[in-house]
């Protein structure tokens, strides 16, 4: 068999593992995943009519398997099985509680259909990995809170929350949640507050309630970067830190909004656009404010000096 019969029979089964797990899937888009030609694919798509598969569909549309139609299980190669575990172990570690049983629960089902073989190689190889954090994982008042999130998303519709602030104030608010985001060792949903009129960000491990409505979103929402990047009102700072500590910053500073670098002979020049100004930006930067000096705005100096009088004060 030679090469170009090969490439057919990878890329012809990769289409049916695509029927297998989407409801609808389009010509244009598998050609795009194959880069191949869409005359290509048709002819995939009828190589597997002709071998039985129930092809629901035509050319221009969109392509689906038949509604109750069953096939074999899916066989996985041994690096798609060594992927599991890993993900596994990152899962474990890094994943809402609230989502870890669901996946403990789906790799069961994985691993139910696997070869013996492959069986064997997860009971060899998964105790060789592990995966260690410098931080615990915040205890949640709620263990299920990201799925009723995901469904609310998925549906479309409102939710109920209380939320803790981090000064420890509980308030009420109604919230059409846009996505969910795992930064800095939590999880946070972005969501538009009906009360504040605005997008904001709530950290999942604060919210004391949460239940879903029937009412729904006001309005339609793309991707949860688009929020991210254009969330709040933005304010441009600029800092001279001493070099020997950028090594220390190099997470921090891009979540604090870098935007520009410069190494200069008197240090690194950082320049910020920052949505929090107010308050977690100058709290940040005390924990460095030895080896920094601020050189715009003068609101940042103000508030720096209020918040280190306050800390003596009340260390005295």
């Amino acid at each position: 068999m030679n090469d170009h019969y090969l490439k057919k029979l990878d890329r012809v089964t990769a289409i049916l593992t695509q029927l297998q797990s989407k409801p609808v899937v389009r010509a244009q888009d598998l050609a795009d995943k194959f880069d191949v030609s869409i005359r290509t694919i048709y002819r995939d798509v009828k190589t597997l009519e002709n071998a039985g598969i129930p092809i629901v569909g035509e050319a221009g549309n969109g392509y689906s398997l038949m509604e109750g139609y069953k096939l074999p299980p899916i066989m996985f190669t041994k690096e798609e099985v060594l992927s599991f575990i890993t993900a596994e172990k990152l899962m474990q570690k890094f994943s809402h509680q609230s989502l870890g049983n669901h996946y403990q629960a789906a790799m069961e089902k994985v691993r139910s259909v696997l070869r013996y073989s492959d069986k064997s190689l997860i009971q060899n190889i998964e105790k060789q990995i592990d995966v260690f954090s410098a931080h615990s994982s915040p205890g949640d008042s709620l263990k299920n809170v990201i799925p009723i999130i995901l469904e609310s998303i998925a549906e479309k519709t409102q939710l109920n929350i209380e939320y803790q602030t981090v000064d420890g104030r509980v308030t009420n608010r109604t919230i059409e949640a846009v996505g969910i985001f795992f930064e800095f060792n939590f999880w946070y949903t972005m969501a538009y507050c009906i009360l504040r009129k605005d997008f904001r960000q709530f950290r999942v491990d604060r919210i004391q309630q949460i239940s879903k409505t029937q009412t729904p979103f006001l309005q339609e929402y793309g991707q949860i970067n688009d929020y991210r990047k254009s969330h709040g009102n933005k304010v441009k700072a600029k800092l001279l830190v001493d070099k020997k500590i950028m090594g220390h910053l190099v997470n921090s500073k891009r979540y604090y909004g870098l935007v520009e670098e410069v190494e200069t002979e008197h240090g690194v020049e950082l320049t910020f656009e920052t949505e929090w100004m107010a308050d977690g930006f100058p709290r940040w930067l005390i924990t460095f404010a030895d080896y920094a000096t601020v050189l715009e705005p003068e609101s940042l100096r103000t508030k720096l000096n209020e918040l280190l009088v306050r800390m003596t004060e009340r260390h005295q």
